[in-house]
C-alpha cells in the first residue's frame, strides 16, 4: 500500500473525527428549537439528546470529500448516500418519536393498510437515494442495482443493531476496517472517524445517534463497500444484507422490547 494511499486515509479519518466533533459540541451548546427537541428517553429510560447523529452525518460527508485521490463522482455519490440517509432518518427521529411499531413488516404493513408511517417514508427514501447513489459509482445496470441494494441495505443493518449505547458505531468500525485495506479505503475510513467521535459519548449514555446517524454511517459504509468490490462482491454483500434484515428485524424488535434495567 503506498504512502499516499495511507495519507489519504489518515486525512480522511481525522477529517471526520474533527468535523464530527466541531458538530456535536456545537450542536449540544446550541440546541436548535430548544433543548426539548433533542431529547430522548433511551432503552434504560435516561434522557439522553440526539446531537450525535447529525454531527455523525457532517463527519462522514466531511471526511469522504477530503479523500482528494478519489474521483468526484465517487465523492459524490457517496455524500449524497450519507445526506440522502440521514435526512430520511432524521425525518423519522422527528416524526416518529412516538410510534411504537418496530421492524420492516409492521411499517410495510401499515402502508398496505394506506397509512404511510415515517418509517415507510424512511424505507422508500433509502431504498431511492441507494439506487442513485449506486448508479452513480457503477457502469453496468445490473451492479448499479446491486449497488444500490447494498448501499440501502447497510445503511439499514447499522439501524437494526443500534439497541444499545454503542452498538451502531462499534458496527460501523469494525465492518469499515477491512474496507481500508482497498483502494478507496478513505470511503471507509470516514464514517470510521465520525462513529469514533462520538462512540465514548454513546456509551456514557450522554447521547444516541439514533436514526439520522445511524443511517447516515451506514450509507456510507455501504458506498465505501460498493466503491471497493466487483460484481462478485456485491452479490454477496447483497445477499448477506438481505438476510441480516430478516433475522435483525425480528431481532430488533424482540430487543427492543425486553424490559428496561
Amino acid at each position: 500500500m503506498s504512502s499516499a494511499r495511507i495519507n489519504q486515509r489518515a486525512v480522511a479519518l481525522f477529517t471526520a473525527v474533527a468535523a464530527t466533533r466541531a458538530g456535536y459540541l456545537a450542536l449540544r451548546k446550541l440546541k436548535p428549537g430548544g433543548a426539548g427537541q433533542w431529547e430522548r428517553k433511551n432503552y434504560a429510560g435516561r434522557t439522553v439528546d440526539l446531537c450525535a447523529g447529525p454531527a455523525a452525518a457532517v463527519g462522514a460527508v466531511a471526511g469522504g470529500v477530503a479523500a482528494r485521490n478519489l474521483p468526484a463522482r465517487v465523492r459524490g455519490a457517496a455524500s449524497l448516500a450519507v445526506v440522502g440517509a440521514g435526512l430520511c432518518g432524521a425525518y423519522d427521529d422527528v416524526v416518529g418519536a412516538g410510534d411504537a411499531r418496530r421492524g420492516f413488516r409492521a411499517h410495510l404493513g401499515a402502508l398496505r393498510d394506506g397509512e404511510v408511517t415515517s418509517g415507510a417514508v424512511k424505507l422508500i427514501g433509502i431504498g431511492g437515494v441507494g439506487l442513485v447513489a449506486g448508479a452513480l459509482l457503477k457502469e453496468r445496470a445490473v451492479d448499479k442495482v446491486l449497488a444500490g441494494v447494498v448501499i440501502a441495505g447497510t445503511a439499514h443493518f447499522v439501524n437494526l443493531v443500534d439497541v444499545r449505547p454503542g452498538a451502531a458505531a462499534s458496527t460501523v468500525l469494525a465492518l469499515g476496517a477491512p474496507g481500508l485495506l482497498k483502494p478507496q479505503g478513505a470511503l471507509a475510513a470516514a464514517p470510521m472517524g465520525a462513529a469514533a467521535a462520538v462512540l465514548a459519548d454513546d456509551l456514557g449514555e450522554r447521547t444516541m445517534i439514533g436514526d439520522t446517524g445511524a443511517h447516515a454511517l451506514g450509507a456510507a459504509l455501504g458506498a465505501a463497500i460498493v466503491a471497493g468490490n466487483g460484481r462478485f462482491g456485491l452479490v454477496a454483500h447483497a445477499a448477506g444484507l438481505v438476510a441480516a434484515a430478516a433475522c435483525g428485524d425480528a431481532v430488533s424488535r424482540a430487543v427492543k422490547a425486553l424490559p428496561r434495567v
